[in-house]
């Protein structure tokens, strides 16, 4: 491939970056599955991107099946090369998206089992005397609190929660600013963060949570920490962001079965993404309908 069309995934990247807005991870997830397309491209005699046509794109497709990648992976590259060529064409370099018509394989979605009240409260019923007890605490009940993405807790900074209104506005993927609730018991944890962050950072440090070296503390550090926290708490499975947010979800709709309340609060731009994310039901949905729609309501014996 030649150097000026190695370039364009440069852009690429800037653009998820600077553009989108994307995480860093979901960032470096896009830059790898690419430098390795970029890869077969070469292998293949591929010398400008205008060469990719769709029955290339389907021996790329068919490669990544023989080497027995599932189908969740298989998706995950269609989607990173696909969003790479609509992005080479609104900027002129290709006419078409090859991409375009070509299917994905479907993949069993695997979603993390929510924790239960008890165990949430095993979690949090906790006291906490060292700096780093205390950020971990207050990290936990925040996320579960208003269930922040991972990305949104550790963007967040120490004037950004609203202790006298008890909100947040973060700001989620698609550069979406939403405005989310923080419990009194999250409050509570924070402010006792607050209390003792000096400890770690310099006061010009702006990040709410921070490493033990007093920079804004990392993903991989949060996920680490989640963990370590649900091993000594004897917790049979890992705890990590994802399921503090998912318990959010699942906990909230069977209190309200408020689908579009928790669609909102989750930050999702499609209500299907809600419906999957919290283990709903046609059943359970069937019933909403019925009470709810005036159209649907059955009409009362007389």
């Amino acid at each position: 491939m030649k150097k000026s069309q190695q370039q364009w995934l440069d852009h690429f990247v800037n653009h998820l970056q600077n553009e989108r807005r994307l995480s860093p991870l979901t960032v470096s997830s896009y830059s790898r599955d690419l430098q390795k397309f970029a890869q077969y491209c070469e292998e293949n005699g591929i010398e400008h991107w205008r060469g990719c046509t769709v029955f290339f794109m389907r021996a790329f497709i068919a490669a990544k099946f023989r080497k027995g990648l599932s189908g969740r992976s298989i998706q995950r590259h269609i989607a990173t090369v696909r969003s790479f060529f609509s992005y080479l064409v609104r900027e002129d370099v290709v006419k078409i998206n090859p991409m375009v018509g070509l299917s994905a394989p479907k993949a069993e979605r695997k979603l993390p089992s929510p924790l239960d009240v008890d165990q949430i409260t095993q979690l949090l019923n906790e006291s906490a005397d060292k700096p780093v007890q205390i950020r971990d605490l207050a990290m936990i009940e925040l996320m579960y609190s208003s269930g922040l993405r991972l990305a949104e807790l550790v963007s967040l900074n120490i004037d950004d929660i609203d202790f006298k209104e008890g909100v947040v506005p973060v700001t989620g993927k698609g550069s979406k600013t939403r405005v989310l609730p923080v419990g009194k018991y999250a409050v509570e944890r924070v402010t006792q963060w607050l209390a003792v962050r000096d400890t770690m950072c310099k006061s010009s440090q702006r990040a709410l949570f921070v490493s033990q070296r007093g920079k804004r503390i990392s993903e991989r550090n949060v996920q680490e920490r989640f963990r370590q926290w649900g091993v000594r708490h004897g917790m049979d499975s890992h705890i990590h962001p994802h399921r503090l947010r998912h318990s959010f979800a699942s906990h909230l709709l069977e209190s309200s079965g408020d689908l579009r309340a928790v669609q909102e609060l989750l930050g999702h731009a499609d209500i299907s993404t809600t419906q999957i994310y919290t283990h709903l039901d046609f059943q359970h949905l069937a019933d909403v309908y019925d009470r709810a729609h005036p159209r649907a309501k059955k009409r009362r014996a007389n």
